[in-house]
């Protein structure tokens, strides 16, 4: 008896020459609808469902292969008493199970999509086919994605779909299913961003060569369907560089005109903003050139030829631009072999952050709620001057990506200082004020969190900076604003706190 193959897919990529192979082989080919049509059209013999159930599809082909003569043949052991059942009840084996199911992420994604829209992409059969046949590995072959064709049908001809081969197989298609009940589970939560369960579904697209040291192992894991940045020269990204390259992204985003950041270790050594790409990175250089080696650089403007030739002989991990003119990647592929040149595709950000911890994840709402002036208030006796105001503005946007404890000495719309990651506020303000230097005097300064104490507004002062940008909040504010005014300090408070931990 020849062995018999069932195929139900949404996804007709290389049906034909699939069933061409399995025929070859010897398989009964047993199709459902779409599929069975698709078949038969290409010549190929094809036994309907229908006439192995015995039953017509129904309700709109809602249901078609829930069927005991179909699972009986899925999930029948080879052991002579469940051959033996299927043979009395005139059923047969199924030794090959090839489905895929409906596009319900792309759905959901699409502009227009309605509820309704959404319901009928819930596949049923076709999860149903996945489990029985993956459940039942042991002896039947489940194959979900056309990628695996040609192989499983190398695999057959040469006898070596062996039970590894099969677990795999197997793997795969519970890895599918659970992806694709993620996702609906996902869009049934709707715009809770901290629902009871949460299921995180991620592809494996790349091996690492480590992680943040050699001794660890690493790998890109990607949740959305496209991946948010597409890489056009340079050598392959490590784990840092990936981490770092998120951070450095998101830091020009938020402002409206030409914006440069450089960044090391998720921190920015310079962030500036200026008339165009080359102004604003001639700034943010300035900052802290000595750390801008190594660094990635990510813009929020195109990069074209003069940008490229303003960074010179710099030593850059890794640039990062909405586009790249094609005069700019020519000179960057040629001058920069290194440098990981990447142009970011428009995505939606993440409405939450996962954390892992022991036991499983922290997870929160993304601090990416823009910021709100009209609800500022001045707190001291002296209100900002207009300049004073505009660095203010800058500094606190450019202070909510800085680690904790944060402070970002500002002026002129770029970064003059940056104390981060320090264990204690003054401290921050004291590193700020050295990698200033002269530049401190006449700048502003912004931190993450409240001031404790005023000993850190003391030391912005005697470093020269004339107004500051917090979040108020402390038990000892009033001692600050006091403090504040004996200084000659103008001071905000914003109400909102950008801890970064």
């Amino acid at each position: 008896m020849s062995r018999r193959a069932l195929l139900s897919v949404h996804d007709k990529t290389g049906l034909i020459e699939l069933g061409q192979g399995l025929v070859a082989l010897d398989f009964e080919l047993v199709a459902s609808g779409g599929t069975a049509a698709a078949l038969v059209e290409a010549g190929l013999p094809v036994t309907p469902v229908e006439a192995v159930t015995g039953f017509p599809e129904v309700l709109g082909g809602r249901v078609k292969t829930l069927h005991p003569a179909i699972h009986a043949g899925i999930l029948a052991r080879r052991t002579p008493a469940h051959l033996g059942e299927l043979a009395d009840r005139g059923l047969a084996p199924i030794d090959v199970v090839v489905c895929n199911l409906y596009p319900f992420g792309r759905t959901v994604a699409a502009p227009g999509c309605t509820e309704a829209d959404a319901i009928e992409q819930i596949d049923i059969g076709g999860v149903t086919l996945l489990r029985a046949a993956a459940k039942n590995f042991e002896a039947v072959a489940v194959v979900c994605d056309p990628l695996e064709y040609p192989s499983v049908v190398d695999d057959l001809r040469a006898d070596r779909l062996d039970l590894a081969r099969r677990r795999a197989l197997a793997l795969a298609a519970f890895q599918h299913t659970a992806a694709y009940d993620a996702a609906i589970a996902e869009w049934l939560a709707g715009d809770d961003p901290l629902p009871a369960q949460i299921t995180v579904s991620a592809r494996r697209v790349e091996v690492l060569r480590y992680g943040e040291n050699p001794h660890q192992a690493a790998a890109l894991y990607q949740t959305a369907a496209e991946a948010p940045f597409v890489q056009h020269s340079g050598d392959a990204l490590s784990y840092n560089n990936l981490v770092d390259l998120e951070a450095a992204w998101a830091m020009p985003q938020g402002f409206e005109a030409p914006a440069v950041a450089i960044i090391k270790h998720t921190n920015p050594c310079g962030l500036a903003v200026g008339a165009d790409l080359v102004a604003a990175f001639d700034a943010a250089l300035a900052s802290d050139p000595v750390s801008a080696y190594g660094s990635i650089i990510a813009t929020n403007r195109a990069v074209d030829e003069a940008f490229v030739e303003a960074l010179g002989k710099l030593f850059v991990e890794a640039l990062v631009a909405p586009a790249f003119t094609d005069e700019a990647l020519a000179i960057l592929a040629s001058r920069k072999k290194r440098c990981r040149v990447m142009e970011a595709r428009a995505a939606t950000p993440p409405r939450r952050r996962l954390t892992a911890v022991t036991g499983g994840f922290l997870v929160q709402t993304a601090d990416t709620a823009p910021s709100e002036p009209g609800a500022w208030r001045v707190v001291t006796a002296r209100a900002p001057t207009e300049a004073e105001q505009a660095d203010l503005a800058f500094a606190w946007q450019a202070v909510r990506f800085v680690k904790s404890n944060a402070i970002v000495f500002a002026k002129g719309g770029a970064t003059v200082g940056v104390g981060a990651g320090q264990m204690n506020r003054v401290q921050s303000v004291r590193l700020a004020a050295w990698q200033a230097g002269e530049r401190a005097r006449g700048s502003v300064l912004a931190s993450d969190a409240f001031f404790p104490f005023a000993d850190g507004l003391e030391a912005a002062a005697a470093a020269g900076v004339t107004a500051a940008i917090q979040p108020g909040g402390s038990i000892r504010d009033a001692e600050l604003i006091a403090a504040a005014d004996a200084l000659g300090l103008a001071m905000v408070f914003t109400g909102r706190r950008h801890f970064l931990h």
